[in-house]
């Protein structure tokens, strides 16, 4: 308590100075700015002047909800598609969309770019030492033991009885009952909840029931939303030691994040306490979640466990929900392209088992081409331990974030072509002699839609294999149709993973050749 209080008379008198004279700077810089004529509908993208104090944060700001987009046009324009952004205070961040620079930053130099102090001090009180916030031995630790167990076999089938049932018991009737009743149903929250239910089963072997209407939610579901969406706007905040400020005084959205995080923890502990009394007296689990396999394994620590459950929740909460939300977008868009995915799902039986849906060729290129253009995490930055240069000659100081930009790499022509801006699965795919597609991969770091290198995503295999169940599930027997009017382009935002601004309205139409 001595400490925080200490702590406390430090910050406050540099708190009081910067929401004094900052707020000054920035009132005569956009004095000027708005003093200027109003700028065309279509404006020729530059790179921002940087400024005293406040760096290039004044046009960032400008931007709205719309820094992805923004980010990613200045990284095209920009020599070797990188720039360095001039932060508040003389700070700088590096963002590339150089597949050169991004195996350089994955794989060549990988123990040169960590998660950092800044990204890991953000999520601890959420994350803790999980998997997805730990660097050094810590996450090597964590991710050989997480290894071993996405590799097996039981997992695997765990996970298709999981997503199997998640889909006929509570998605598929959801969407049958909208069809019936002519209901507009927000896809991305449907979604979502989906993707939540499915992945505290896997984690926990819990049932959160978010999905079901008309079951309560959980105290632990809701709290799980609300944590992961105020630690997610901590990455906003203009100075970092504003929400630390907040934290330390225990108010506004600190506070909020402070209950929430306690409720999930707490709820996960007992869980953890629960299983390991089950283990103690009978010596084994019968489940085969996630949680229940490391405990079997022998890795009791309370902790440990916890995180790193926690941890894979947030990975495969939002990050399938995103993937699918703007997929069925864009299949909305393109008729064409559905045509021949309901084809091809008519084709196999209806059992949406693994050894099925690997098979789905031209879904499979589908999705990779729709995460092409639409990431689940558009952006992903590391932190230099020591100075550097990237391949292009980019000079990195120590401490500098440097960010690659995966939703930029996903538009470059010189990637993809001319025609990067169609949605284009055969891009994906090779004709072989038999008239079957054959899928062709892509090189990670040109593709890092799941990372590169040694911290590549160990649920890609799972997260092609629960999308492809759950496209294979609707398409079978409805057609997702947007109601929105004609022409309404919706918008790409970020907090941790990627959503769709409003959310995506529905209409759901039973397929006439579903019986």
């Amino acid at each position: 308590m001595i400490e925080i209080l200490l702590n406390m008379q430090l910050m406050v008198p540099v708190f009081l100075f910067l929401s004094l004279v900052l707020p000054l700077i920035f009132f005569f810089y956009s004095s000027r700015f708005n003093n200027k004529e109003a700028t065309p509908a279509k404006q020729t993208v530059t790179i921002p002047k940087s400024y005293p104090l406040i760096g290039s944060n004044l046009a960032l700001n400008r931007t709205g909800n719309r820094r992805i987009q923004w980010l990613s046009d200045i990284v095209k324009i920009s020599p070797a598609n990188t720039f360095t952004f001039h932060r508040p205070l003389g700070r700088v961040q590096v963002f590339t969309a150089n597949p050169a620079n991004v195996e350089h930053i994955l794989k060549t130099r990988f123990s040169n770019y960590q998660k950092g102090n800044s990204v890991i001090s953000t999520l601890s009180d959420f994350l803790g030492t999980g998997i997805f916030n730990a660097d050094g031995n810590t996450w090597k630790f964590q991710r050989q033991v997480a290894s071993h167990e996405f590799n097996t076999k039981s997992l695997r089938k765990f996970v298709e009885q999981v997503v199997d049932a998640e889909l006929s018991h509570h998605l598929i009737p959801i969407m049958a009952s909208a069809a019936q009743q002519h209901q507009t149903l927000d896809f991305q929250d449907i979604l979502q909840r989906f993707a939540f239910d499915n992945i505290c089963k896997i984690a926990f072997g819990f049932d959160a029931n978010y999905l079901t209407p008309s079951v309560e939610r959980s105290k632990f579901a809701v709290a799980y939303e609300e944590a992961t969406e105020i630690i997610s706007k901590r990455f906003r905040e203009l100075f970092p030691l504003v929400w630390k400020v907040k934290r330390a005084l225990n108010i506004g959205s600190e506070k909020r994040l402070r209950m929430a995080a306690r409720e999930v923890h707490e709820f996960a502990k007992n869980i953890v306490r629960e299983k390991t009394r089950e283990l103690k007296e009978k010596e084994s689990l019968e489940s085969v979640d996630m949680l229940s396999r490391f405990l079997s394994s022998g890795h009791s620590d309370e902790d440990f466990v916890t995180y790193i459950v926690i941890s894979f929740i947030l990975a495969g909460k939002d990050t399938t929900s995103a993937a699918l939300t703007w997929f069925f977008w864009l299949l909305s868009k393109n008729p064409r392209v559905e045509k021949e995915i309901v084809k091809e799902i008519m084709e196999k039986s209806e059992a949406p088992v693994y050894d099925e849906v690997k098979h789905m060729v031209y879904t499979h290129a589908s999705l990779c081409e729709s995460m092409r253009l639409y990431p689940p995490v558009p952006m992903d930055s590391k932190e230099a331990v020591e100075d550097d240069v990237l391949p292009d000659g980019t000079v990195v100081k120590k401490g500098t974030l440097v960010t690659y930009h995966v939703y930029a790499m996903g538009r470059l022509e010189s990637i993809w072509g001319e025609d990067w801006a169609e949605f284009k699965p055969e891009r994906w795919l090779e004709k072989l002699e038999s008239g079957k597609w054959k899928f062709v991969p892509k090189d990670s770091f040109t593709y890092p839609v799941f990372q590169a290198g040694p911290r590549i995503c160990l649920g890609k295999d799972m997260a092609f294999m629960q999308m492809q169940s759950v496209v294979a599930g609707i398409l079978r027997r409805f057609a997702v149709v947007p109601a929105v009017a004609e022409g309404v382009e919706p918008n790409f935002i970020s907090f941790l993973s990627s959503q769709m601004e409003g959310g995506f309205p529905v209409k759901i139409i039973e397929r006439e050749t579903s019986n």
